[in-house]
C-alpha cells in the first residue's frame, strides 16, 4: 500500500486520531508546564527578594517575636510560646505567645505581603539543644531595603520590651542566652556602699565609655577590667547589677568554675557577648582548685573545668580579645588570686567592698525607713558602738524585722543583728569539738 493511502487511512482512523490528539495535549502541558516552572524560577530570581534567619543568628529571637505580632492575626496555623513575665510585686505571670508555626505563612507589612516560611529540620542543633531551624522573609521586589527596615523594626520593638529592665545572660554552649525574665532596673543608690565608692567607679566607667578616641589614639586595648573583693554579703554582686541598670546595659554571668568550661569556649564567649553588657566572673577565686589550700575543696572541684590559668589570662588581654568590654570579677579571698590575673591590664581598678561603715548604716537607714533626721545617727552609732563587724545583708534582715521603723525598739534590739552569725559560730565549734573527741 503506497505511503498516502496508508497515512490517509489513518487519518480516517477515529481511534488514531483521538490518540495522537491525547499525544499532543499531553506533550502541550508538558511542555506548559516546564515552561511555568523555568518563567517561575526566573521570576523569583529576579523579581523575588528572600531574606533567611538561622536559629544562630541574634536577630533570629527578635524576628520570632516580629513575627508573633505581626503574624498571630494574619494565620489560623500556630504554635504556643510559654514564658513567664516578672510583676512589679516579683511574682511571675504566665505568658502564652501565639507564633507562626511551621509552614508557610502571608501577612501584610505596610502595602506589601510578606511570605514567612518557619522551616525546621529533624537533625539537632547540638549547641542550641534543640532543633535547627530558620525563618525565611519573601516579598516582590528587588528592594533589599524593606527586609531590612523589618530587621530593624523587630530590634527596635524588642529593645522597647525591655526598656527600663536589665536582662542576665548566661551561657549555654558557645552561645549566650538571656536567663529569667528581664529584671526591674535597682536604682544605684539602693546600693550602699562605703562614701565615694559608687560615684568612683562610675566615674571611671563613664570616662572610658566616652574616651574610645583617647585609646586608639595611644595604641592602648580598648577594655576595662574590675575587681570587687571583700566579705559575702557586702554588696559586690548588687552593685554591679545596679550599675548595669544605671548604665543600661545587660549582665553576661559566667561561673568559671562550670564543668566542661575550656580555653577556647571562654575566649569565645568573652569575644561574642551581646553589645552593650557587662561581663561579670563571680567568685574568680574558685576557678583553679589547685591553687586552693584546702585539699577537701581541692577534692570537691576536681575535674569540673579544663580551663587553665593560661587560657584565662589569654582571654582577657590576648590578640583576639574583645574591644570596648567592660568585665568584672568578684572575690571573697583576693589572696588566692593569682597575681597576673588581677596586673594592671588586666584589672584596671580594684575596690574593698566590706562590712558597713557608720556613713553606711546611716545611708540605709534612711534609704529604709524614709528618715533622714537625728535618728539615723543614733542607730548608726548605737550599731558601731559594739564594735563588730556587720555586713549590709545582716543590716537589711534585721530593718525587715522591723518594717515600721520603731527607734526604740531597734536600738534595744541591736545586739540581734548578729544573732544568726552568734548561733552559726556555736554550731561550728560543737562540730568540731565533737570531730576532736
Amino acid at each position: 500500500m503506497p505511503w498516502t493511502d496508508f497515512l490517509d487511512n489513518l487519518k480516517d482512523n477515529q481511534f488514531f486520531g483521538a490518540g495522537f490528539a491525547l499525544v499532543g495535549v499531553g506533550v502541550v502541558g508538558a511542555a506548559a508546564r516546564k515552561g511555568m516552572i523555568y518563567a517561575s524560577a526566573a521570576f523569583q530570581r529576579r523579581y523575588i527578594t528572600t531574606l533567611e534567619v538561622p536559629c544562630r543568628d541574634k536577630s533570629y529571637q527578635w524576628i520570632l517575636q516580629w513575627i508573633t505580632k505581626k503574624g498571630a492575626r494574619e494565620t489560623q496555623h500556630l504554635s504556643v510560646e510559654t514564658s513567664f513575665e516578672q510583676l512589679d510585686n516579683g511574682l511571675a505571670k504566665t505568658k502564652y505567645d501565639l507564633i507562626p508555626s511551621v509552614g508557610r505563612h502571608w501577612f501584610r507589612h505596610g502595602a506589601r505581603w510578606i511570605l514567612v516560611e518557619r522551616d525546621r529540620q529533624q537533625t539537632m542543633d547540638l549547641t542550641m539543644g534543640m532543633p535547627f531551624e530558620s525563618v525565611k522573609l519573601s516579598t516582590i521586589g528587588r528592594n533589599k531595603q524593606i527586609l531590612l527596615n523589618i530587621l530593624e523594626e523587630a530590634r527596635h520593638e524588642a529593645l522597647t520590651e525591655t526598656e527600663g529592665k536589665t536582662i542576665l545572660y548566661t551561657a549555654v554552649g558557645p552561645e549566650w542566652r538571656p536567663f529569667g525574665p528581664p529584671h526591674k532596673i535597682r536604682p544605684l543608690s539602693s546600693v550602699v556602699l562605703d562614701e565615694g565608692v559608687s560615684n568612683k567607679i562610675l566615674r571611671d566607667i563613664n570616662e572610658f565609655i566616652d574616651k574610645p578616641s583617647w585609646y586608639f589614639d595611644r595604641g592602648i586595648p580598648y577594655r576595662r577590667g574590675y575587681l570587687l573583693h571583700g566579705p559575702p554579703g557586702c554588696g559586690k554582686s548588687s552593685f554591679i547589677k545596679a550599675l548595669a541598670g544605671e548604665l543600661s546595659r545587660g549582665i553576661c554571668v559566667l561561673n568559671l568554675s562550670e564543668r566542661g568550661l575550656s580555653d577556647d569556649r571562654l575566649n569565645h564567649l568573652l569575644v561574642s557577648a551581646p553589645q552593650n553588657s557587662i561581663i561579670l566572673l563571680e567568685d574568680v577565686d574558685g576557678a583553679f582548685p589547685n591553687r586552693v589550700e584546702s585539699p577537701q575543696m581541692q577534692t570537691a572541684y576536681e575535674g569540673l573545668s579544663r580551663l587553665t590559668m593560661s587560657g584565662l589570662l589569654n582571654s582577657l588581654d590576648g590578640v583576639a580579645s574583645a574591644e570596648g568590654r567592660i568585665l568584672f570579677m568578684t572575690t571573697n579571698h583576693p589572696e588566692r588570686l593569682d597575681a597576673a590575673l588581677i596586673r594592671p591590664g588586666r584589672v584596671d581598678l580594684k575596690q574593698y567592698v566590706g562590712y558597713c561603715t557608720e556613713y553606711q548604716i546611716m545611708k540605709m537607714y534612711e534609704n529604709f525607713y524614709q528618715d533622714s533626721g537625728s535618728n539615723a545617727k543614733k542607730f548608726a552609732q548605737e550599731v558601731t558602738k559594739h564594735k563588730r563587724n556587720t555586713s549590709p545583708a545582716e543590716l537589711q534582715g534585721f530593718f525587715m524585722l522591723y518594717k515600721e521603723g520603731d527607734l526604740k525598739a531597734l536600738l534595744e534590739n541591736v545586739p540581734y543583728i548578729w544573732e544568726e552569725r552568734k548561733s552559726e559560730q556555736i554550731e561550728s565549734n560543737v562540730e568540731i569539738d565533737s570531730k576532736k573527741s
